[in-house]
């Protein structure tokens, strides 16, 4: 397993990836709607990354056709923005990638559109609380799975499942590297985390079973159950301390109008 060091000079560099990918997230959370499709979403994406002189990390990723995933309710990850309308109630994962001057930067977060149920309300949170659970383990000298069992832990002791066949991923010059990050496994196995490290972490939590299928179109990947599924992502960089968020989707921008 080759995992790549950044200098800090390419963590520089991949902060302002970082901020424009939270920045362009941010931008759809707030325009995301009851009655737009799915690809009007993707409009969006496609227009704020032509603002930024940047490019999509997703396009053309193994044949994948848009810029942005949009995924909904049962839907867990990899959605094809499209026709579908937005409704009422619905819980929608938004993941998004661009790249600026060759390095990646990566996120996603789920958004409840008008009135959700409590149960669903539940599930972000969960999800959303199991992604920074690993993000506080993620420091030098810990090993990579104790971020796994960190997420496992906080979802589980929920009353949650978390999905096994998708993991978090290193990232840098591009979009996956090594190493894979499962979200589930015990504590204290895998490689030791070393400052330099820049991983993209994101669970993807169920309500009902872990088990999931992918749909006709080769790509969207669904809950073998039906149930509803959550999904959030950040970018973190290894430092001496805590991990350092370069996707801080849910912060105030800095020097990203």
């Amino acid at each position: 397993m080759a995992i790549i060091i950044k200098s800090p000079d390419e963590i520089a560099a991949m902060r302002q990836a970082g901020s424009i990918v939270a920045s362009i997230l941010r931008t759809l959370s707030k325009e995301i709607r009851t009655g737009m499709t799915t690809r009007q979403l993707d409009d969006i994406a496609v227009r704020e990354l032509a603002r930024y002189g940047a490019t999509s990390s997703f396009k053309g990723y193994r044949g994948f056709p848009t810029t942005l995933c949009v995924s909904i309710n049962d839907e867990v990850v990899h959605g094809i923005p499209g026709d579908r309308v937005i409704c009422e109630g619905d819980i929608v994962s938004l993941d998004f990638g661009a790249i600026i001057d060759g390095f990646h930067g990566d996120a996603a977060i789920t958004v409840g559109v008008g009135n959700i149920s409590p149960k669903a309300k539940q599930l972000l949170e969960t999800t959303k609380g199991s992604l920074e659970a690993g993000i506080a383990v993620a420091h030098p000298g810990a090993h990579l799975s104790d971020i796994s069992a960190a997420i496992q832990h906080h979802a589980e002791s929920r009353g949650f499942s978390v999905v096994r066949e998708y993991t978090g991923h290193g990232i840098g010059r591009e979009m996956h590297e090594e190493p894979q990050i499962p979200n589930f496994g015990p504590p204290g196995r895998g490689p030791v985390l070393q400052k330099g490290m820049v991983l993209a972490i994101e669970p993807m939590v169920n309500i009902g079973g872990w088990e999931t299928k992918v749909k006709n179109n080769h790509w969207t990947v669904i809950t073998a159950d039906g149930s509803l599924s959550g999904h959030f992502e950040k970018t973190i960089a290894i430092t001496d301390g805590e991990a350092e968020v370069l996707t801080a989707w849910d912060q105030p921008p800095i020097g990203i109008p």
